[in-house]
Parts: C-alpha cells; structure tokens; sequence
C-alpha cells in the first residue's frame, strides 16, 4: 500500500508533526464514519453539506438526489473537498490559548465520477452495507424509480489529507502555568442509544439483525 502523496493542498501548515501519510490510517478514518461534509464552490460561494458515505476500494460513494442541483454539479465535474472527522476529546489545558481538541481527521480533495446506471444498484448495495449493515435483506429491493431518482457518486481517494494529534499531550512541564488549576482530557465518544420502532409497525415486532449489526459497529469503533 503506497504513502499518500503530499501536495499543496494535502500539506498540513499548522502542527505538521500530526500529519500521517500511512494510506491505511486514511481507510481506518473513513471506514470508521457514517458521514462526512462535503463541500463545493457554487455561484462564488462555498456551499457544505452533510452526506453519508462508504469507501469502495479507493474510491467513497455518496449518493445523492438526481434533482439536487448540489449533486448535479458535482457530477459535472466541480472540484470537490470531502472532511471526515473523529472528535476524541476536550483538552483542558491551564490557559484558554492552549486549550484545544484530539482528533483524527481526513480532508480528500478531487472529482468524482457518476456511477453507471447498470452499476448503480451495486454501489447502492455497497453503500448500504457500509452504513446498515444487512438491511438490504430485510426489505424489498430497489424499484426501478427509486434507481433513477438516486445519484450515486465515486471520489477517488487519491489526493487526501490526514492530521492525527490523538496522542499530544494536554501541556508541557516547565511551562509556567499555575498546578493548582485543574488540567486534563474529556474524552468524548458516540454511542448507539436503544432501538425506536416506528409508530406504524405492527405491535411486537422485534428490531432486526441489521440494527444489533450497527449498534455493535458504533460501540467498537465509536463511530461519528
């Protein structure tokens, strides 16, 4: 597995000591999202949007309504940047200047490419595999409607960016700062709460395997 290629847009300013240009920590970060933001110029304006995500091999999927002019652009061609972000924990250092966050972060940088409509329901599949886990055998399949109305997306994961200060430290000796001033970490992580059934389900029908499948995904990886 190759080294991400650093470049004018993946170099990180600010901190480079936390920058990794290991390729599987950029897999372990997206593999670890349900959801990233996505963000292109529109009209001289920079437009974000929340989207769900799942890696294929080197490339994200994200799908999309085909009647989003949003994702119509970007299926023409507009230069995208993808941010996905773990929050780890509040770091409460002993001045406000130095307080700060752990995080793991990944920036992609690209164009993404339609999927084919003969390919599309695969990718559809994938996708859903990667955010529910099993569901496609619970319920009916796609109709060819549904298909046509869904814009699917591939980003290569070819020009990214990926900052880690999961280990720094929350302050340094010989700093001068006060020690009776309470100093440390607020570890923070994403929990799957118990399964809400739908008001119109049939009384007594339990939650599938798909949502244990998910939950127990959340609680292993904590999962944002």
């Amino acid at each position: 597995m190759t080294d991400l290629p650093v470049t004018p847009l993946t170099r990180v300013r600010r901190l480079p000591q936390y920058q990794v240009t290991d390729r599987a920590a950029l897999y372990d970060i997206i593999d670890g999202a349900l959801s990233a933001t996505l963000a292109i110029v529109r009209d001289g304006r920079p437009v974000a949007l929340p989207v769900g995500i799942g890696r294929d091999g080197d490339d994200v999927l994200i799908h999309g309504s085909t009647g989003s002019d949003f994702f119509r652009r970007i299926a023409a061609g507009a230069p995208v940047c993808l941010t996905v972000t773990h929050l780890l924990g509040l770091k409460y250092a002993r001045s406000l200047f130095d307080s700060s966050m752990r995080y793991r972060c990944a920036v992609v940088y690209g164009v993404a490419s339609v999927v084919p409509a003969e390919e599309k329901e695969d990718a559809l599949l994938a996708l859903s595999e990667r955010l529910l886990p099993g569901r496609a055998a619970e319920v009916r399949p796609m109709t060819a409607r549904e298909l046509a109305a869904t814009l699917v997306l591939r980003l290569p994961l070819a020009e990214a960016s990926v900052k880690d200060n999961a280990g720094s430290e929350v302050e340094e000796d010989g700093d001068g700062e006060d020690r009776a001033v309470w100093a440390g970490e607020l570890p923070l992580r994403v929990v799957a709460g118990d399964p809400v059934t739908a008001p119109q389900t049939v009384p007594g029908t339990p939650a599938p395997a798909s949502v244990g499948r998910a939950a127990e995904r959340v609680a292993s990886r904590g999962t944002t």
